[in-house]
């Protein structure tokens, strides 16, 4: 068993993940990812299609909250360097748990990962310097013409970055995302 824990979250679907860790004094050795036992843990078949890479050059940079409509995409996601506050929205129009989030700190000294199902918007804050962040794609590549988002500094959404704004450097395009509540039915999943 390649997991300490598998965990759902508050919003159905989203679990926090804690690989196990095998070391001894020469280092450590780490199953990132055990196909079969984690699609019987979260109950969907995986189908992976892509594994991507982002690099954070500084502390602050966020990314998200993005979403696909259509071409939906689940995500397992973890800091291979550094670590980030990593936030999961349900844009799932007939979720209970629609407009709420979950907010786990990832962290490449804890290893630990979190699974974001389709129908989430996701981004994540770097919390250091030179912190890499890593995807497991599933169901499509990256389809720029599907992309959707969601105002990070949204106050109906009640995220805490955990950094002023003043500190937070947000890409143009994403400053210009709408609130939640501007988004039309059709836009989410």
């Amino acid at each position: 068993m390649p997991y300490t824990s598998i965990t759902e979250t508050k919003i159905k679907g989203v679990f926090t993940i804690q690989p196990m860790v095998f070391g001894d004094t020469r280092g450590w050795y780490l199953p990132e990812l055990e196909v079969s036992e984690l699609e019987a843990a979260i109950g969907i078949k995986l189908g992976i299609a892509q594994i991507a890479s982002s690099f954070n050059t500084k502390a602050g940079i966020l990314r998200g909250l993005h979403y696909q409509n259509p071409n939906t995409q689940g995500k397992l996601v973890q800091a291979v360097s550094g670590s980030v506050l990593d936030v999961a929205v349900d844009v799932r129009k007939d979720s209970p748990t629609f407009g709420q989030h979950v907010a786990v700190k990832l962290t490449s000294q804890e290893h630990n990962q979190l699974w974001v199902p389709p129908g989430m918007a996701h981004g994540y804050l770097a919390l250091e310097e030179n912190t890499r962040f890593s995807y497991v794609v599933t169901d499509s590549v990256y389809d720029p013409s599907s992309e959707k988002g969601i105002n990070a500094f949204d106050v109906s959404l009640g995220i805490n970055w955990g950094m002023t704004r003043e500190l937070i450097d947000l890409k143009e395009r994403d400053l210009q995302l709408p609130n939640l509540k501007d988004i039309s039915l059709e836009n989410l999943l």
